[in-house]
C-alpha cells in the first residue's frame, strides 16, 4: 500500500499542474454593469490585435474591483490588455480618433500618449504566483 501511495505521489508531482496562479485585480470600474474583457497575449506579434489573443476571460461587473484567478496559463512572459464592455457588446467601443470610451487598462499600468502601447511595456514575466493590480484608465 505505502509503494502505491508513493507512485501516486511521484506521478501527481511529475504530470501535475504546475502552472503559477495568476491574479488580476481590476480597479477603478465606473459604473457597475457589463463585463471586464481579458486578453492575454504571449509575444509581440500582432500585439493587441483582435482574435489573436493566446487566452481570454470575462469577468462579470458588480462592484469598483473586480479580481480574477487565471491557473491554465505556463510559466513565460506576457502582456495583458483588458476593458469594461459596459453595453456588453463585446468590442472595445472608440471615438473617431481611435481612443476607447469604455475603461481599459494594460499590465504594468501602461498609460499610452499618442499610440497603443508596446508588447515590451506591458510585458511581465509568469514563475511564480503574482498578483496584477490594473487600474482601468477613462
Amino acid at each position: 500500500m505505502k509503494i502505491l501511495i508513493l507512485y501516486l505521489s511521484f506521478l501527481t508531482s511529475f504530470f501535475g499542474n504546475d502552472n503559477p496562479e495568476l491574479t488580476i485585480n481590476v480597479q477603478n470600474i465606473k459604473s457597475l454593469k457589463g463585463e471586464i474583457i481579458i486578453g492575454v497575449f504571449n509575444t509581440d506579434k500582432d500585439f493587441l490585435k483582435d482574435g489573436v489573443a493566446i487566452k481570454n476571460y470575462k469577468i462579470a461587473v458588480d462592484k469598483g474591483t473586480e479580481t480574477i484567478v487565471i491557473k491554465d496559463l505556463p510559466k513565460g512572459d506576457y502582456a495583458i490588455s483588458l476593458y469594461h464592455d459596459e453595453n456588453s457588446d463585446n468590442e472595445c467601443n472608440r471615438n473617431f480618433l481611435g481612443i476607447p470610451k469604455e475603461g481599459y487598462g494594460f499590465s504594468n499600468n501602461v498609460k499610452p500618449k499618442f499610440s497603443a502601447p508596446s508588447y515590451k511595456d506591458c510585458k511581465f514575466t509568469l514563475v511564480e504566483n503574482k498578483v496584477l493590480d490594473i487600474v482601468l484608465l477613462h
